[in-house]
């Protein structure tokens, strides 16, 4: 048996005397200044780290096929309206002729 079962079973310690006393609050204490500069130093690192060039590059690229995709979707959209069928080689025409 461990001590505090000894003692408990002795009768002169019971669960409502145990406190974690001033070494516990010492040690959450402690803990919490060492995660207060942690955290202060990531987030000094965290601002000094730059997104990588390919990245932007990749997000003006993705806006661009997007623009050149609403331009054709557009450009379709007024050949169908004009009564105009687009041929195989165009925007969102078929391979198979009718």
């Amino acid at each position: 048996m461990t001590i505090l079962a000894v003692s408990a079973a002795a009768g002169s310690v019971t669960s409502s005397q145990v406190m974690p006393g001033v070494l516990g609050f010492l040690v959450v204490a402690v803990l919490s200044v060492a995660l207060f500069f942690l955290l202060r130093s990531m987030n000094k690192q965290l601002r000094k780290v730059q997104p990588p060039a390919s990245a932007g590059a990749a997000k003006a690229e993705a806006a661009e096929a997007e623009a050149e995709t609403a331009e054709a979707g557009a450009a379709e959209a007024d050949a169908v309206g004009a009564g105009e069928r687009p041929g195989p080689g165009q925007a969102g025409g078929s391979s198979v002729r009718s």
